[in-house]
């Protein structure tokens, strides 16, 4: 009475644990074509496995218990696509450039090096610069090029 909804739960478990190990893996095979996501998918069965092993454990009727698993389980899918697909469109696509963002030096900028700390969205709170000429605390300043996440200014 409860094998099925053990052998369900235990293979979303899996399925989840190699997604958060490997990412979506219906993603590698193309499956779907993203429209189905693994995580999610995995998140169902295994919400799926639980409720009916819980609800059939409760002694109802093993139609209720069934009813119970599906509907919850599509409900677990449902908000688990959307946390999936907001984390993915909120998460950093690639390093964006500091060229043109202006900002305050922390320290002393030679060529050798300095600190200095932009006014920018998103913006680290201190950054490591250098210019070609000396710059001192406390002026503001432009960058002009961009190397990793180390700039180049010059006094503003």
């Amino acid at each position: 009475m409860l094998l099925p909804f053990l052998i369900v739960g235990g293979v979303g478990l899996a399925l989840l644990l190699v997604s958060l190990i490997l990412g979506d893996i219906l993603d590698h095979f193309e499956i779907g074509d993203g429209a189905i996501s693994g995580t999610a998918l995995a998140v169902g069965l295994v919400v799926f496995g639980a409720a009916g092993t819980l609800t059939a454990s409760l002694g109802l009727e093993l139609v209720w218990a069934y009813v119970l698993a599906a509907v919850l389980a599509v409900v677990a899918y449902v908000l688990s696509v959307l946390v999936v697909r907001n984390l993915t469109r909120s998460s950093d696509g690639g390093p964006v450039s500091a060229v043109g963002l202006s900002g305050v030096a922390r320290s002393d900028i030679s060529p050798a090096g300095g600190e200095v700390s932009l006014d920018g969205p998103g913006e680290l709170e201190r950054r490591m610069a250098y210019s070609a000429d000396p710059i001192a605390e406390g002026s503001r300043v432009r960058v002009v090029e961009q190397a990793g996440s180390r700039v180049k200014v010059v006094a503003d």
